[in-house]
């Protein structure tokens, strides 16, 4: 199987503070999981039905990576801290 990307749409941000909290935690954790980070932040351009939202994009070696990342006690911890400061998208596709 092909490596997996994870893409993550922040649909709304609410509260700043908790969304550095939890990158603050997230960064590390992932990393410690083999997510190895591609991009994150802002789009430089949207087009068609685009959105300029806070994106980040996560290369794993395997889905099951991916869940076992997510499922992380230290990733658990992040979205703790998140608390609900942000409505988020997840999505996952095979590399090519």
């Amino acid at each position: 199987m092909n490596k997996i990307i994870q893409v993550v749409i922040y649909k709304s941000i609410s509260d700043e503070v908790k969304l550095a909290q939890y990158a603050k935690l997230a960064l590390p954790a992932i990393k410690a999981a083999g997510g190895k980070f591609l991009a994150r932040g802002m789009p430089i351009a949207v087009r068609e039905a685009g959105e300029a939202t806070r994106t980040v994009v996560i290369e794993w070696d395997s889905l099951d990576a991916a869940d076992k990342g997510y499922d992380s006690d230290a990733y658990q911890q992040a979205i703790m801290a998140l608390d609900g400061g942000a409505v988020r998208e997840f999505r996952y596709i095979e590399a090519m």
